[in-house]
């Protein structure tokens, strides 16, 4: 077998998974690693979960996929679920991050519409920001290394400087803005948490100004950060809401969330999808919610990640040379460094067969799965350790 039959868009790291389990996976070779990447916090269950595992073979026996035409009770369910544990009415399945990022986009264009204004189209994004590789998820986040070579840029849009609160008041009152989008915590830009502060300060401002607020929690959402979804922290909800990853546990499901106010607009025959809320996803979805809403499920990770981001600080300390900081909120973390971020993820992966992600800002981010033991916990500090010296060694060489 060979990639020549593949299109070139990924930079492959060299290794070839076979199997995972838990927080591990193993190479073709029967290399073990320790996966602190989770299918960049897909993987929110670990490999293998046996919850996720019945859900899809019980499925499987009876139905994988009808059309929308009909009612779909799987889809029924997880709807409830997830209005039950969020500030949503109503739910679109989708089946990636990035459908669901759209469909947040057209029902708040719809919204407007709906309330006579059809001139707010303006979507309000920052730098920084990840929300996907479709036409609209690149112009909403408008990083050039994704929209150029793709044609001008769609009407509509536009970037905003992360943190710079006079622009973004700006943008609340411009008459022609629909709504800002934002993730709570940057995944791809470099694990920033926008302040709980700020956020609370957003919410006010567009209940003001009736622009709406769209979060992106693909990544940062489903218990990544010790709450279900990142904005709790802030004690403030959005008027919409994308979510995906961890939602299915690494199978193919996506939503946008939204109130019943904010999607007025979205009637009958203005969006739709062929794969969104089959059975089969919808069957994975209801167990990893199950599984992820449950307060022990939470306060595990406020645990693993308390522990992690005190002893990466002891790093930092030890390691001034090499480490520049640590951020992000619960098991999305993190860690701004001094020698270049891919060749760090190369040492960590080959030298100590520690699997981190890459990142904005230089950074490496630690995305392990939410059931990460404590005992595994260590062992990932230990190898980041050894992957620090490694690097120490590598620019005093240099």
């Amino acid at each position: 077998m060979s990639t020549e039959h593949l299109m070139g868009v990924y930079n492959r790291a060299p290794l070839e998974v076979e199997r995972g389990q838990g927080a591990r996976l193993w190479s073709t070779d029967g290399t073990e690693y320790l996966d602190c990447v989770a299918g960049i916090s897909t993987n929110g269950l670990g490999h293998a979960h046996p919850k996720l595992v019945q859900a899809v073979t019980e499925q499987a026996q009876e139905l994988w996929h009808v059309s929308n035409i009909f009612r779909i009770p799987g889809q029924e369910k997880l709807a409830d679920m997830l209005c039950e544990n969020s500030f949503a009415d109503v739910v679109f399945f989708t089946n990636s991050g990035t459908e669901a990022v759209e469909c947040a986009i057209k029902t708040a264009r719809k919204f407007h519409v709906a309330n006579g204004q059809p001139e707010r189209i303006d979507i309000y994004g920052f730098d920084g920001s990840f929300h996907g590789r479709t036409y609209g998820a690149i112009n909403a986040a408008a990083n050039p290394n994704y929209t150029n070579g793709f044609g001008p840029p769609m009407e509509g849009f536009h970037q905003l400087i992360w943190g710079d609160r006079e622009a973004l008041e700006a943008a609340f009152r411009n008459p022609t803005a629909a709504a800002i989008i934002l993730e709570p915590v940057q995944g791809e830009g470099g694990c920033r948490a926008t302040p709980d502060e700020d956020l609370r300060w957003m919410r006010q401002m567009a209940d003001e100004t009736g622009v709406l607020i769209i979060f992106d929690e693909v990544q940062c959402g489903m218990g990544r950060t010790g709450k279900l979804w990142a904005h709790e922290w802030a004690g403030m909800t959005p008027d919409i809401m994308a979510v995906a990853k961890a939602l299915g546990g690494g199978f193919p499901v996506g939503a946008c969330l939204a109130t019943a106010e904010a999607a007025k607009g979205m009637t009958v025959g203005v969006h739709g999808s062929t794969f969104g809320g089959n059975p089969l996803a919808m069957a994975v979805g209801q167990a990893a919610l199950s599984e992820i809403a449950k307060p022990e499920t939470l306060a595990h990770v406020n645990e693993i990640a308390g522990y992690l981001k005190q002893q990466l600080h002891g790093l930092k300390e030890r390691f001034p040379d090499v480490i520049v900081d640590v951020r992000g909120k619960g098991l999305l973390i993190g860690v701004k460094l001094a020698p270049n971020n891919r060749e760090f993820m190369g040492w960590a992966r080959d030298e100590q067969k520690l699997l981190v992600a890459g990142g904005g800002d230089n950074c490496v981010r630690l995305l392990p799965p939410l059931i990460l033991t404590l005992d595994e916990a260590r062992d990932a500090i230990e190898r980041f350790e050894k992957t620090c010296e490694f690097a120490r060694n590598k620019m005093a060489a240099a």
